[in-house]
């Protein structure tokens, strides 16, 4: 068995039983307890599981976390690899795409402290004033509209948009933008 299947595997049995000793993973899977130890590293760095003495516990707190995060400022799900987030007086709010991230800064622009989301293409966290932003683009992300995309190189942006067309502006461009193409109806976001 591939270690991703045993984790995967893991993975279900915490949710079920709630808490595991290492010791019975290990017979159950017929590995090494070192084996199982590294096989369940990843699941604590992301905090779906807690050690305890001599086993592990599913984490409560993470999963109620993963599923109740609403954007704050069209209230629909976040998904991971859309979201924008924006730091403001030592608290973070996080909406569910470009597009609300960009209208929900416009709302606290002298409050933000810094603003981040992700790069379409790599998944890395960058800089959203530094961002490039693509409008208009023939791919739908399944988002609020008008959708906005983000990209860390302008290089990247370009070549995106001769792929999938699009307009693209940097940050304070879009920003205007967006609330240009919204005409005041900023919380008419969904499809």
């Amino acid at each position: 068995m591939l270690p991703i299947e045993r984790r995967n595997q893991i993975t279900k049995l915490i949710q079920e039983k709630q808490s595991l000793k290492i010791s019975e993973l290990s017979k159950l899977f017929s590995v090494s307890e070192m084996t199982i130890h590294r096989d369940l590293k990843p699941l604590i760095a992301d905090g779906l599981i807690v050690k305890t003495f001599g086993g592990v516990s599913f984490n409560h707190q993470k999963q109620i976390h993963q599923h109740d995060q609403t954007c704050s400022f069209c209230h629909r799900e976040t998904n991971s690899k859309l979201e924008f987030r924006l730091i403001v007086e030592n608290r973070s709010e996080v909406t569910c795409c470009a597009h609300c991230g960009l209208l929900r800064y416009r709302q606290l622009t002298d409050q933000v402290e810094q603003a981040i989301c992700h790069d379409f293409l790599r998944q890395t966290t960058i800089s959203a004033r530094l961002a490039w932003y693509v409008f208009d683009t023939s791919l739908d992300i399944g988002c609020c509209q008008p959708q906005v995309l983000t990209f860390e190189e302008r290089e990247h942006a370009d070549k995106f948009v001769k792929g999938f067309g699009g307009e693209i502006y940097p940050f304070s461009e879009a920003i205007e933008l967006i609330c240009e193409k919204m005409n005041g109806q900023q919380h008419d976001c969904h499809k």
